[in-house]
């Protein structure tokens, strides 16, 4: 269904997907931050301690590694309502300047934060377009719900979605 507010986008089936219009898709941004935020990138980001530092009393040492588990940080209650709940309107130009930027890391964070991280989030929106003008994706009786992932952050089973051609018809009915 379609959220109210915010208009089906400047990419009709068939258009052709340029830059500007990508950058205009605000509801497909929160979709794809809420979709990461539950499902990171990379669930845990490593650093080298470079030089000793304390925070609150404690004492991390020169060359100690430290882990920013990204998956339990983007799931934690203490941060996030409902953190289990797929809710993309967490990431509205009105409700992402209440969200801490450390809080929120699915390409990790400042100077060493992932180089392709802007080429990333531009294919990665150009495919859910694509995706979306040419085709219906819906859930099936082999879909697993809720998705299920191993210890490698990985689906313990294949995803299995239908995939049905979009049609002019099928536009229509389904909206």
């Amino acid at each position: 269904p379609r959220r109210s507010g915010y208009s089906p986008g400047p990419c009709p089936p068939q258009s052709p997907v340029t830059y500007e219009a990508l950058m205009q898709m605000e509801y497909l941004d929160m979709a794809m931050n809420e979709s990461m935020r539950l499902w990171p990138p990379a669930p845990r980001i490593e650093r080298t301690c470079k030089n000793a530092v304390a925070i609150q009393g404690v004492t991390i040492p020169t060359g100690t590694l430290v882990v920013v588990p990204t998956y339990v940080l983007h799931r934690d209650p203490k941060i996030w309502e409902s953190p289990d709940t797929y809710k993309p309107e967490r990431f509205s130009k009105e409700n992402r300047e209440d969200i801490n930027p450390y809080t929120f890391l699915p390409f990790g964070m400042g100077p060493r934060n992932c180089i392709g991280m802007r080429f990333a989030l531009v294919i990665m929106k150009m495919v859910v377009v694509k995706l979306l003008q040419n085709f219906h994706l819906e859930t099936c009786k082999e879909t697993q719900t809720p998705l299920q992932i191993n210890a490698m952050f990985q689906p313990k089973t294949p995803i299995k979605l239908k995939i049905v051609p979009r049609t002019p018809a099928s536009n229509q009915e389904r909206g």
